[in-house]
């Protein structure tokens, strides 16, 4: 038994050096919609896409009642830059060659409401209970309380928004050419906070993290704070042009695809297995629904699991005492099983799950990670039962088996 174990394992070796195919989670183009996708939203269980190609007639709302899978266009035919909803209302910026205006459906865009804001050029929609914001391109946030019925200018009126994210009571504005701006108080007052000059395309927050995108020559690259802006860390050399943000998961849809912070900003991972074609693709839309996350690259609709690009958890910060591969747990598995790893320092680390043939079928983590203690997640579901083989390598490697019954 002990030869074979070391058979099997000289055999991954080699496999592994010829490189021979393997498969892995990764991204899955599902559908090519009419113009270029800006913004993504969900209510419910369907998802709306907003798009624009120089004010045609197929610009307008997209929506799809199974997860992208197929598109129908709804009444809102004009060039959409931003999306929201609440409350089972979609609210989108729209507009055509006379102008750009705000619009309001209540029956998932088989009819739209003309709701005001005129000749605004809205290039951020956010929401905080029942009270909708707009920033303006042409100058200042919008706010209101009334699901858009009336809108009131809010703040920052000289200023132009790209951005408007918000947590708690704090409310972060990303400017053109003013930097951020903070409120800690639901916007009654706002302070500069930081990034002084730079052109803010994109915004995220969390208590007092504020991540940043700046999007001229002389800022670009995604910038972190950790104490709402007194100083700022250049954490990712591209343009971010949007962020979705799932607990302590931080997702940056760049200039080079889609990164995942797992540490709020600090570090980076890059995620763009499966973006066939247009590597590295340029994704100006995230959204995170129905267990999925989506991304919205040119006029290519893209779907992730979103277990699949989560998998692994930082599970302690503790310096653990040395190196191990810990047995998965339940063990045998139907079809899920959780897999515990110490390193005793940072490294870049690799954990596949290999067949009985050294075929590696599924990688689990490929990235540079902090020390600590981890647990990584693989769902067997589509696999065959069975025995198979997990391998971390991070300086040296260690292989454990694993049983798989259906």
């Amino acid at each position: 038994m002990k030869k074979s174990i070391i058979s099997f394992v000289f055999f991954l070796f080699v496999h592994y050096s010829l490189n021979i195919e393997y498969c892995s989670a990764q991204w899955v183009q599902i559908n090519e919609l009419p113009g270029i996708i800006s913004s993504l939203t969900v209510s419910g269980n369907n998802i709306f896409a907003g798009t624009g190609n120089n004010y045609n007639s197929l610009d307008g709302v997209y929506l799809s009642t199974n997860n992208g899978a197929n598109w129908t266009e709804t009444a809102l035919t004009k060039w959409t830059i931003a999306l929201t909803s609440i409350n089972s209302i979609i609210f989108a910026s729209a507009g055509d060659s006379n102008g750009d205006y705000m619009y309001r459906s209540t029956n998932n865009g088989s009819s739209w409401t003309h709701i005001g804001i005129d000749y605004q050029s809205i290039r951020c929609l956010a929401v905080n209970g029942n009270n909708i914001y707009a920033g303006s391109y042409d100058g200042g946030i919008y706010l209101s309380t009334n699901y858009g019925t009336n809108w009131n200018m809010f703040a920052l009126a000289s200023m132009a928004i790209g951005s408007i994210s918000i947590s708690g009571n704090n409310i972060v504005a990303g400017t053109g050419g003013w930097g951020v701006y903070l409120s800690t108080n639901y916007g009654m007052n706002w302070t500069q906070a930081g990034l002084n000059n730079f052109w803010i395309g994109a915004t995220v927050n969390n208590g007092n993290k504020i991540i940043a995108s700046g999007n001229d020559s002389n800022s670009q690259g995604t910038y972190m704070s950790t104490n709402n802006g007194l100083t700022w860390a250049r954490t990712l050399g591209y343009l971010s042009y949007c962020f979705a943000l799932s607990g302590t998961y931080v997702f940056a849809g760049t200039e080079n695809g889609v990164y995942l912070s797992t540490d709020y900003g600090l570090n980076w991972i890059q995620k763009n297995q499966g973006f066939i074609n247009v590597y590295p693709p340029s994704v100006h839309a995230l959204l995170i629904a129905n267990n999925y996350i989506f991304a919205g690259s040119g006029s290519s609709v893209w779907r992730r699991p979103y277990i699949d690009i989560i998998n692994v958890q930082n599970i302690s910060t503790e310096t653990p005492a040395g190196f191990s591969l810990q047995q998965n747990y339940p063990n045998p598995f139907n079809p899920v099983t959780r897999i515990r790893y110490d390193l005793p320092s940072a490294g870049v680390v690799r954990l596949a799950v290999y067949d009985v043939m050294g075929r590696e079928v599924e990688t689990l983590v490929n990235e540079r990670q902090a020390a600590g203690s981890y647990e990584a997640t693989f769902d067997g579901s589509r696999f065959a039962s069975g025995v198979y083989f997990y391998r971390l390598t991070e300086g040296f490697g260690e292989t454990k088996r694993m049983t798989l019954i259906k």
